[in-house]
C-alpha cells in the first residue's frame, strides 16, 4: 500500500519573515525595501471630489516620504471610509464632520457598530456642499416639490446619504415620502437623470463637482435651495449656511442658498508620528497640486485646519501645527 506525504513548502511571506528574522539575529541591517512605508488613501467615488484630490496627494507623497509606496482606494466615502482606517486597512482617509462625530462616538444609526477609538485628525479641509439638482421639466423647484419624486440619496450611508437624511428630515421630508429612492453614487445617478429614470440628485460635494458639471451640460436643471430655516433645524453645529455661487453649474444663472459641511482628513493611532507630520506639511506645502487636481481644494486653509472636531490630533499632525504656530 502507497503511503501520501505532504511536502511544506513556504509561501514567499513565510519565506521573507524567516530571511528578515534572521537578518536581524545576525545584525544584519533589512534591505530598504522591506522598510517600505505603505500609504493607502482612502476617497470615495471617481465621480466625486476625494478621489481626484486623493490622486493628486498620492503624487504629492510619493515625492514627500522617502521609501514610501502609495495607493489609492476608491470607496462609499466618509462611513466606509472610517471604518476601514479603524481596522488598520487604510493610512489616510477623506471624511465628512459630522460623519467623524458619528464615528467618533460610535452611532449605529450611521454606520458604526461601536465608538472608533483609534481614529486621529489630521487636517480639516475644504467645505461640502449640499446640492440638490432636479431636472428642469420635473417641476420641481423648491424642497416642498420633492415629495412625490424620484430621487438619490448617495451610496447607502455614505456622507452624502448621512447629509441627505438630516436635511431632508429637517424640511419635514422622510424617504417614505419619494416615488422612489434610489442609493447611488454620483456617476450613477447622473446617468439615471439623463435618461429620465430620476427626477432629482441629492450630491454632498465640492463646488463644480464633475458629475453635475456633466448633468448641467446634457439637460437643464434647476439647482434648489436650502433655506437657512431648515438647516438650523437639523441641530448639528457642522451644518452651516452657505451660497452656490451663480454660473457654478450651465443654467445656473442666480446665488442659491445650501448647507455646508467642512471635510477632514483622518488617520489612525498606528500610523507612525514621521509619515502623519510628512502628509500633513507636503499636503500645505503643495496646495497649488490639489487646486489643480479640484477647484474645490481652494477652500483648503491652514489656519482653519486645526478647528471643527473633537476627535484629536494625530502626534505628526500636532508636530506641524506647533512649527507654524496654530498650536502651542
Amino acid at each position: 500500500m502507497k503511503t501520501s506525504s505532504q511536502t511544506f513548502r513556504p509561501n514567499r511571506r513565510q519565506v521573507v519573515l524567516s530571511t528578515l528574522g534572521g537578518l536581524a539575529a545576525y545584525g544584519a541591517s533589512v534591505p530598504a525595501w522591506a522598510q517600505q512605508k505603505f500609504v493607502n488613501i482612502l476617497t470615495g467615488g471617481q465621480s466625486g471630489v476625494y478621489y481626484p484630490m486623493g490622486v493628486a496627494l498620492s503624487q504629492i507623497f510619493d515625492k514627500a516620504i522617502a521609501g514610501s509606496k502609495v495607493t489609492v482606494q476608491s470607496t462609499k466615502a466618509s462611513a466606509e471610509n472610517l471604518n476601514l482606517l479603524q481596522a488598520g486597512r487604510g493610512e489616510l482617509a477623506f471624511t465628512l464632520a459630522d460623519a467623524l462625530s458619528d464615528g467618533w462616538k460610535g452611532n449605529k444609526d450611521a454606520g458604526f457598530n461601536a465608538p472608533l477609538n483609534k481614529l486621529r485628525a489630521v487636517a480639516g479641509i475644504y467645505s461640502n456642499y449640499i446640492q440638490i439638482v432636479a431636472s428642469a421639466d420635473s417641476g420641481i423647484k423648491t424642497l416642498a416639490d420633492l415629495k412625490g419624486k424620484r430621487i438619490s440619496v448617495g451610496a447607502p450611508k455614505s456622507g452624502t446619504e448621512l447629509n441627505a437624511r438630516a436635511i431632508l428630515k429637517a424640511a419635514g421630508l422622510a424617504y417614505s415620502d419619494f416615488g422612489k429612492v434610489e442609493y447611488l453614487p454620483f456617476g450613477e445617478s447622473v446617468e439615471l437623470m439623463k435618461n429620465r429614470q430620476l427626477d432629482v440628485t441629492l450630491q454632498s460635494a465640492g463646488l463644480g463637482v464633475s458629475s453635475i458639471r456633466d448633468l448641467a451640460t446634457s439637460i437643464k436643471i434647476v439647482v434648489v435651495p436650502i433655506p437657512a430655516d431648515v438647516i438650523a433645524k437639523v441641530g448639528d453645529a457642522a451644518y452651516q449656511p452657505a451660497t452656490i455661487p451663480a454660473k457654478t453649474y450651465d443654467g445656473q444663472d442666480a446665488d442659491t442658498p445650501t448647507c455646508a459641511i467642512k471635510n477632514f482628513l483622518v488617520t489612525h493611532q498606528g500610523v507612525s508620528d514621521d509619515v502623519v507630520y510628512a502628509m500633513t506639511k507636503s499636503m500645505f506645502e503643495h496646495l497649488d497640486q490639489l487646486v489643480a487636481a479640484h477647484n474645490a481644494a481652494k477652500g483648503i486653509k491652514r489656519e482653519t485646519a486645526t478647528s471643527g472636531t473633537t476627535v484629536p490630533f494625530h502626534p505628526g499632525a500636532q508636530k506641524y501645527y506647533r512649527e507654524v504656530g496654530l498650536l502651542k
